[in-house]
């Protein structure tokens, strides 16, 4: 993560840090005692009380879902598990799993799920992360600055910054797409699981496991008023394949679209 702002602010910007790795402690999925991986242990067991951030996170995922109609669900860990993308925590194998739509607040923070469930955060907890250190900042008096999470950045102030994207056709070339201000932009793109050798990390929901990682090649970005949105709309863009879906202009988003 890199923080990048106008003016003199060393405890503002670590504060800023700090904030990103309360993110990471609460939803990553490698970390084994996450409280993510915690909801994808218990949460089909018992209600379980989770932190505001992760509730919170929940929720935008089901409104998305929602507006999606399914193309974005968040709760296909087990696909990337079992594609050897993320790590096997937890042996889900003997259930047949649910998705984000099947977990239920019983409260502001108390959740349960229906069904077991391996919910991945991953890109869509990046963005929110890149917004918590933009709110850190704004509450610390710093007027204007870029945080930039790789694939994931928000700009915020009265200056525009230039915004670059990769070449998908060659990932070392940089395409200048014009400026950001007071905006976030997420980038989803395969050029480096291909250069890699590594399986598609993008999934389509809707499809059987063995059919769903999709093998496009182009690049896919979205730029939102936050980079929560941002990041997850990008998943939509990507399995769709239309720049217009519907479920963009509900969250006020545009798309970028680069196709080899």
């Amino acid at each position: 993560v890199e923080i990048t702002i106008d003016q003199e602010g060393d405890e503002a910007i670590n504060k800023a840090f700090t904030t990103v790795g309360q993110v990471q402690h609460l939803m990553s999925f490698y970390d084994p005692l996450s409280e993510l991986n915690q909801i994808n242990r218990w949460a089909h067991q018992v209600s379980l009380v989770v932190h505001p951030w992760t509730a919170e996170i929940i929720k935008i995922a089901q409104e998305i879902y929602s507006q999606s109609n399914g193309l974005f669900n968040c709760g296909i860990g087990h696909r990337l598990v079992n594609a050897g993308l993320l790590p096997r925590h937890i042996d889900l194998s003997q259930y047949q799993l649910g998705g984000i739509e099947d977990v239920q607040f019983m409260g502001p923070q108390t959740l349960r799920a229906s069904k077991p469930i391996c919910l991945d955060l991953g890109g869509i907890a990046k963005g929110f992360a890149v917004d918590m250190a933009v709110k850190i900042l704004i509450s610390e008096g710093v007027s204007s600055g870029l945080v930039n999470a790789g694939g994931d950045l928000r700009v915020f102030g009265d200056s525009p910054i230039p915004i670059h994207i990769r070449n998908p056709k060659n990932p070392s070339e940089l395409l200048e797409i014009g400026t950001l201000q007071n905006a976030a932009l997420a980038t989803s793109s395969l050029y480096f699981s291909k250069r890699d050798g590594q399986v598609s990390h993008l999934i389509n929901p809707l499809v059987d496991e063995s059919d769903s990682h999709l093998e496009s090649s182009g690049s896919y970005s979205i730029v939102a008023k936050e980079c929560v949105y941002a990041d997850a709309l990008t998943k939509v863009l990507a399995i769709s394949n239309q720049a217009h879906h519907p479920c963009f202009a509900k969250f006020s988003a545009q798309a970028i679209q680069i196709a080899i």
